[in-house]
């Protein structure tokens, strides 16, 4: 088999940053040729299985093809997410909102300097609230990283925690004539769903050389070091997290999980069980987007993580199409079966007992909740010579509709 040597496989690509339209373009055109390539080793796979023949060399360029097409796959969507982040926020930032506060918060930054006007900001443990220009940079941040943030429901609050009311239905109604009494008819009942956040912390540290440098841009640095560390365990959270001083998690609120019982709808329906321990079929997936009803599929889309998109990719229809397809224009995701796809790292594996593909309306059945404000304590005096800038943010999250979300479940 003929594999040819593409852009991609020749920069080995691992993950690619777009900074523009232009870099999108570049990396799809990439992608279709990888998708056009993995697609002629399918194609020479089935005719090796088809003539029970198996080859070694074969199979490795197509598990190489494989994995190129999923690393150019997530360079687009990392892309797509930036650009819609940037989008959402009109593309720049306007200016500090207050340059005062701004001004005195850079001098803290780098000398540990205090002014008056910065002590608005503290807090009893000696932290500062940052600026908003730098709490927006981080949240945007997490946005462009985070695969919750860019297909939840969003909210900000300035309290503690956030309290919705579920209309848990039971109005009654009845067919009369026209002079016909009318009696009182059943009046519905509520439920409420409380979302308590929790604080997630970043401790990054640089030395003071570095800060008396005029040249660092401390917005740019502190963001890209908080943003690893709170992406990550968001990430977790957000999909396994229990609800105890974190968000709470997807998957713990499917039947058996922790919070299986909180919702007053009760807990996310397994929508589909598999026939096998480890892998899924094609007509298994139509299931599972079929056990959503109608109303709810607007905007569904399937949720899982690298190595199931992996597996799902090589999948077809009973006319040979192939069931995942990738981007092919700036902000088209990928799919499968007509469905957008959000890879999530968090989601488990294809293995026995787990829970590793969900779909849904993510916009109506999960929240991400944040409380505004990210504070930041200068610390020179722990780790000398480094000065530590202890940042933390107040984060919460969990279910909204059991009704628009479904998840599969591997057999075992």
């Amino acid at each position: 088999m003929n594999v040819p040597m593409t852009p991609a496989r020749a920069r080995g690509i691992v993950a690619v940053r777009a900074e523009a339209p232009g870099d999108i373009k570049a990396l799809l055109g990439d992608l279709q040729k990888d998708w056009d390539a993995f697609k002629a080793a399918a194609a020479e796979k089935d005719k090796e299985q088809a003539a029970k023949f198996d080859d070694v060399v074969t199979t490795e360029k197509f598990n190489r093809i494989n994995s190129s097409v999923s690393d150019l796959q997530a360079a687009v969507d990392q892309a797509n997410a930036k650009l819609a982040a940037m989008s959402i926020n009109g593309g720049s930032s306007a200016g500090p909102r207050d340059p005062e506060y701004t001004a005195a918060f850079r001098s803290h930054f780098r000398k540990g300097d205090i002014e008056a006007s910065l002590h608005k900001g503290s807090d009893p443990e000696g932290g500062y609230l940052a600026p908003v220009e730098w709490d927006r940079t981080i949240t945007d941040k997490l946005v462009e990283i985070s695969p919750m943030r860019q297909i939840a429901r969003v909210q900000t609050i300035s309290g503690n925690g956030f309290r919705k009311l579920v209309n848990q239905k039971g109005t009654g109604s009845g067919w009369v004539g026209e002079t016909a009494p009318r009696p009182e008819t059943a009046t519905p009942t509520f439920g409420s769903m409380t979302y308590d956040t929790g604080e997630l912390y970043a401790n990054p540290a640089t030395t003071q050389q570095i800060l008396d440098d005029a040249e660092v841009n401390l917005e740019q640095w502190l963001s890209d070091e908080v943003e690893q560390e709170f992406s990550y365990q968001e990430g977790i959270a957000f999909v396994s997290g229990n609800g105890v001083n974190k968000p709470a998690g997807l998957l713990s609120y499917v039947t058996g999980g922790a919070n299986a019982g909180v919702h007053p709808y009760g807990p996310i329906p397994t929508g589909v069980t598999a026939a096998a321990a480890d892998t899924v079929t094609g007509d298994e997936l139509i299931d599972l987007t079929g056990s959503i009803p109608t109303i709810y599929q607007a905007d569904a889309r399937f949720v899982m993580n690298r190595a199931s998109i992996f597996r799902i990719r090589k999948m077809k229809d009973g006319q040979g199409n192939f069931l995942w397809q990738p981007s092919f224009q700036i902000g088209q995701p990928q799919t499968v079966l007509g469905y957008p796809i959000t890879e999530m790292a968090a989601m488990p594996g294809m293995v026995a007992g787990a829970f590793p593909i969900a779909f849904g309306n993510f916009q109506r059945g999960y929240i991400v909740i944040d409380r505004t404000g990210v504070r930041v304590m200068r610390d020179p005096y722990t780790n000398k010579p480094y000065v530590h800038f202890y940042t933390t943010k107040r984060v919460g999250g969990g279910l909204l509709d059991p009704q628009v979300l479904r998840v599969l479940k591997m057999a075992g």
